[in-house]
């Protein structure tokens, strides 16, 4: 990676501005993602019985549209956080900062292929002819298991982007260091839970505590954006 790093820039109230708006983005994916995936979901979705899943779908429609809302949501915080992650970077390296913008990008694709399954999966709670042979709890559960999966394969990406971030971070000495090496340090952990999930599906707990370094870099670095925006030289 080429690096230019322009100290100037690093005090232009431009770039804190640009510093603090990227942060309120990144705030507004965390509770998207928080709000949709660990409250939402949990509320509908019930691994082991496919009947409480549609009963759930059809007791508390509101709230299964409202888990549909929350995704296009993340959808939409992911993209804009990943321009701005770029706007706010380019001029310390474009290409890792590209990189950022590249990674988000396609996971905010894979969370928008998951909202699209659970509004079908609404559809199907709503329309027995939707459901392949009538078996509308079945065809309900499926389409909230790829849903799942859609998160788990977009884990990968969203790993890749804490990488690229952390090391901009650490680069650019806009950050605290040790905030750079936690994003990188949970980048690579948040890729190996991804991958390693499918290879071991029983070890779920234990592999969870791979992204505990990127929960702790993520809300760091949304705190430190929100509120100094980047360090003063």
């Amino acid at each position: 990676m080429t690096t230019t790093t322009r100290r100037p820039e690093a005090t232009a109230p431009t770039l804190i501005r640009t510093a603090r708006t990227t942060g309120l983005l990144y705030l507004g994916l965390a509770i998207t993602g928080l709000v949709g995936f660990m409250l939402v979901r949990n509320q509908i979705f019930v691994p082991a019985s496919p009947d409480a899943t549609l009963a759930n779908l059809v007791q508390q429609e509101f709230l299964a549209r409202l888990g549909v809302l929350v995704e296009m949501g993340i959808v939409l915080t992911q993209a804009l956080v990943a321009l701005w992650f770029f706007r706010l970077f380019s001029s310390v390296d474009r290409f890792a900062a590209g990189a950022i913008a590249a990674f988000g990008l396609v996971n905010a694709v894979a969370i928008l292929g998951s909202a699209a399954v659970l509004g079908a999966a609404l559809d199907v709670s709503q329309d027995p002819s939707l459901a392949a042979g009538g078996a509308m709890a079945p065809t309900a559960q499926l389409l909230y298991v790829v849903s799942g999966h859609l998160w788990s394969v977009g884990g990968i990406f969203f790993g890749l982007w804490l990488i690229p971030m952390g090391w901009l971070a650490l680069r650019s000495g806009w950050m605290p260091a040790a905030l750079g090496w936690t994003l990188m340090i949970g980048g690579v952990g948040y890729v190996a839970n991804a991958m390693l999930g499918s290879l071991l599906p029983d070890a779920g707990p234990v592999l969870d505590l791979l992204t505990l370094p990127a929960t702790v870099g993520e809300l760091w670095m949304v705190g430190y954006l929100c509120i100094k925006g980047v360090r003063r030289p």
